[in-house]
């Protein structure tokens, strides 16, 4: 399975909640007039509502610059209860043999 969509698998997972919290919140009648508020394509908006595309950090923020909602208030809308991401053990890191890693 794609690590990408493991998010969308997780109990409480609600991107329909979320977006219908976005109509709600811009009073917007339908998922197209919310793409054009976002300016993404209306398939994003689609594919987000069918679970075949996660929630991005890109989404969450652009959802915040146009509702002046919380990315944290976002989050719960869409039923993400991580409280941490966390990074790949590999980034941050030198690479061996450039000179940060001497």
């Amino acid at each position: 399975m794609d690590r990408n969509h493991s998010q969308t698998l997780q109990a409480g997972y609600d991107p329909n909640h979320l977006l219908d919290a976005m109509l709600d919140k811009l009073k917007l009648k339908n998922d197209a007039a919310l793409s054009r508020a976002l300016e993404v394509a209306p398939p994003v908006i689609s594919k987000i509502r069918h679970r075949r595309l996660p929630v991005g950090a890109s989404m969450l923020i652009r959802m915040h610059e146009v509702s002046d909602l919380s990315v944290a208030e976002l989050r719960d809308l869409l039923g993400d209860r991580r409280q941490k991401y966390r990074l790949s053990t590999v980034q941050g890191k030198p690479k061996p043999g450039s000179p940060s890693a001497e």
